[in-house]
């Protein structure tokens, strides 16, 4: 499942390299709140609370709050538990006004490291949701 999550996420995304712009603070302020609020539903196990940050497109493939939550529970452990939160960069790709690409630096209850890059999709009625997660994680010899 996790290869599917990151394969919607290229999907999504194009799988291609673009030139990057700033995102003004108000729609920074405004995606990392939608990040956090997901994250405090894992911490919850409340599945249908976290599932409604998925963007269409992820719902769509994953169907069920319960299907979805397993597959990060089982493959995200940073983000189901994070320890740690920061957030780094957020960036939108010139021509790509309804996507913004969040780095969040993270550290999990087990103390690994990792950093992940949410694809940020803002919706009709200008709500964001989470269109895909990539996660990398950190060896001991990198720093995030």
């Amino acid at each position: 499942m996790k290869g599917l999550f990151v394969l919607v996420l290229l999907v999504l995304s194009g799988g291609q390299a673009q030139r990057l712009q700033d995102v003004p603070p108000q729609e920074r302020s405004a995606i990392q709140a939608v990040i956090l609020a997901q994250m405090e539903a894992f911490k919850k196990d409340d599945a249908v609370r976290a599932f409604s940050f998925a963007s269409p497109g992820i719902r769509q493939v994953f169907q069920t709050p319960e299907r979805f939550i397993e597959m990060v529970r089982t493959g995200y452990a940073q983000i189901y538990r994070p320890l740690k939160v920061e957030f780094g960069p957020a960036s939108r790709s010139v021509g790509a006004l309804q996507q913004v690409r969040q780095v969040v630096n993270l550290v999990g209850l087990d103390g690994k490291k990792a950093v992940a890059y949410y694809l940020m999709e803002c919706q009709a009625d200008g709500s964001w949701k989470i269109g895909g997660v990539q996660l990398e994680l950190i060896t001991d010899d990198q720093t995030i």
